[in-house]
């Protein structure tokens, strides 16, 4: 029997079957180790954002996350310091030898935010937003596209299809938990999807288990989880003073409780055989 044809092709290991390896300033991602993304949901002020960044750097961490744009449910809910965040997001990490990542949220922005970005983010909102994908698709940048809160997995894979078949094949596939009839968490983590995307594709898979749990406790077991299910690295909120945090704080991690995390990772890629992308020697035991 004639098996039935894929829709998608680029994304597919059919197509490529190599690793596809995301290449920044200071590191890679998905070479075979673990990554570690982090930082806040929105850059809040200079204060702030230079106080994580300084905290990340001495943890090892290589790549931070950090919100200028933010699209929000209510439209009374924080918004974003837009250009000014960009900017502050720049400095502070140019400071601290970080690569950015940060969100566009529209094809006009997409120009801007390259400016201050290395990895340009697709949000869950926009995944199925077509005509911001094909303005991906032209630029020399990185993208992370996030999985859409109600998409499937064949839906996601597509969304990755219209970047790449524009030319640019640098994008990082992020599972960030999709909506369901379970309301106990703030989505619903689909780890199961991390080591079947990894056969069926070559792009790299990050998984961001703060956007998908909504509770800081949990973060640390589902970062653990998805390493173990073969994710090639995790995107984690982490703030100074979570508890006052404009946006995400309960899911926002505190500085001690990134270091235990670090810890735990760092044994779970021993076991593994995979090297943790974190140049701190003091989490090695």
């Amino acid at each position: 029997m004639e098996s039935k044809r894929k829709p998608y092709q680029l994304v597919s290991r059919e197509w490529k079957q190599t690793d596809t390896i995301i290449q920044l300033k200071n590191t890679q991602i998905g070479q075979g180790s673990v990554s570690v993304i982090a930082g806040p949901c929105a850059v809040e002020n200079e204060d702030q954002i230079f106080t994580i960044c300084e905290f990340l750097s001495k943890q090892g961490v290589k790549v931070v996350r950090g919100g200028a744009y933010k699209p929000r449910t209510s439209p009374y809910s924080f918004q974003g310091l837009k250009k000014d965040g960009l900017i502050l997001l720049r400095q502070a990490a140019d400071k601290y030898n970080l690569s950015v990542i940060t969100e566009v949220m529209d094809t006009n922005l997409i120009d801007e935010v390259a400016q201050y970005a290395d990895i340009l983010q697709v949000g869950t909102r926009n995944m199925q937003n077509y005509q911001l994908l094909r303005g991906l698709s032209k630029i020399n940048k990185p993208v992370m596209l996030k999985r859409g809160m109600s998409s499937t997995m064949e839906e996601w894979l597509l969304a990755a299809e219209y970047i790449l078949s524009g030319g640019n094949d640098q994008v990082i596939l992020c599972e960030r938990g999709i909506r369901t009839f379970e309301n106990a968490t703030r989505n619903t983590l689909d780890l199961g999807i991390v080591p079947l995307l990894k056969s069926i594709s070559h792009l790299p898979v990050i998984v961001d288990p703060s956007q998908a749990t909504g509770h800081r406790d949990l973060v640390l077991p589902m970062s653990l989880a998805s390493v173990m299910a073969g994710a090639d690295g995790i995107m984690v909120e982490v703030h100074n003073h979570p508890e006052e945090a404009l946006s995400d704080g309960a899911q926002s991690l505190y500085f001690d409780q990134f270091k235990t995390l670090a810890a735990k990772l760092k044994l779970a890629s021993d076991v593994l055989g995979k090297p943790l992308d974190l140049e701190n020697e003091k989490i090695l035991f």
